[in-house]
């Protein structure tokens, strides 16, 4: 198998002996995590004195070895401090593997809701908002061509030994020029991160990643998963499952929006910060993607160098959508 960027200088290529061996043969004691298409293994690679994460694509899937090839393409040729270094790969064979530098604090994901994790306190969790909102506007404005990173979620989104934010997989990632409109293509991504208008329409653009952020905000505030289960009364049968937007933005139309702060935090937080990052994500996640914000916009706004944007009391329905209960239609001019 040859790929045109075998021909680059940075990063390298290794050998498979050269990443089996770190790995004990990619053994199960060096299992550290599981991406979509493969396991994540750690390692230390002496010639370089480093140790690093390797991801083993699995063996026969065709989708996995299309975003092998896509990641190395995209990452290997970005430059910031708030994306996940990736170090070298190896294909040879029915082998495809991907060497990164190793993340000792995991994942996002895992600090929100791993229950044997210490809580992250909010001082943390906004320098995280920060930092990925810096590395969305790179991506997005910043870079030669614009990057549609298009699978924005807390699993993606990696803290290094001091908490940083490093942005991770880019396997559906996509390059286009800037000025471009939208790209129309089979909509892919996670289920409750992914832009309602890109699964109903096909197009997606830079505001499908502004959705994402949008939602990641919410959870990091909030510390709920993109879907919300909502308690009915005794006399209902069954529970509704509402969106974490959704939820969130009923209390901000009670003029109560810290009410939808992580209660694990026990108030220990800067009022006006957590209302900003809560307000933002709203305003990013909001079903028409006209309504949404550019990240540039809407780091502006986190970074408290622009108002907060004024919101509706209800989240408003997109001019492709029916109305639903607890949701304004409107249309947007």
């Amino acid at each position: 198998m040859e790929y045109d960027f075998d021909k680059g200088t940075t990063p390298k290529r290794f050998c498979y002996s050269g990443l089996a061996m770190p790995t004990d043969n990619f053994s199960d004691d060096k299992k550290f995590g599981q991406g979509g298409f493969g396991l994540v293994y750690k390692g230390f690679l002496k010639e370089l004195n480093l140790h690093v994460a390797i991801k083993r694509v699995s063996k026969g899937s065709k989708q996995g070895r299309k975003e092998y090839a896509s990641e190395v393409r995209v990452i290997s040729r970005l430059r910031h401090k708030n994306l996940v270094q990736l170090i070298g790969w190896c294909h040879g064979g029915r082998e495809l593997l991907l060497v990164y530098e190793l993340m000792p604090n995991g994942s996002l994901d895992r600090h929100l809701y791993a229950a044997n994790n210490a809580m992250l306190p909010w001082s943390v969790r906004h320098e995280i908002v920060l930092g990925l909102g810096s590395t969305l506007l790179y991506l997005h404005q910043e870079w030669e061509q614009c990057v549609l990173h298009r699978d924005i979620k807390p699993i993606n989104v990696r803290l290094d030994a001091s908490f940083n934010t490093k942005l991770d997989d880019f396997g559906l990632a996509r390059l286009v020029e800037h000025g471009r409109g939208s790209l129309t293509m089979a909509h892919v991504g996670t289920m409750g991160y992914m832009d309602p208008e890109c699964m109903i329409t096909g197009r997606t653009n830079t505001v499908s990643d502004v959705y994402s952020f949008g939602v990641v905000l919410l959870e990091i505030a909030c510390s709920r998963r993109p879907v919300v289960v909502v308690q009915q009364e005794e006399e209902e049968d069954d529970d509704d499952a509402v969106h974490l937007a959704q939820w969130v933005w009923s209390s901000y139309g009670r003029g109560k929006i810290l009410d939808a702060a992580d209660t694990r935090l026990g108030g220990q937080f800067d009022a006006r910060e957590m209302e900003c990052v809560l307000i933002v994500g709203l305003w990013c996640a909001q079903l028409d993607l006209k309504l949404r914000p550019s990240i540039r916009h809407a780091l502006n706004v986190l970074r408290f160098e622009a108002p907060l944007p004024p919101l509706p009391s209800r989240m408003r329905a997109a001019s492709y959508m029916p109305p639903v209960s607890g949701i304004d239609s409107c249309r947007s001019e």
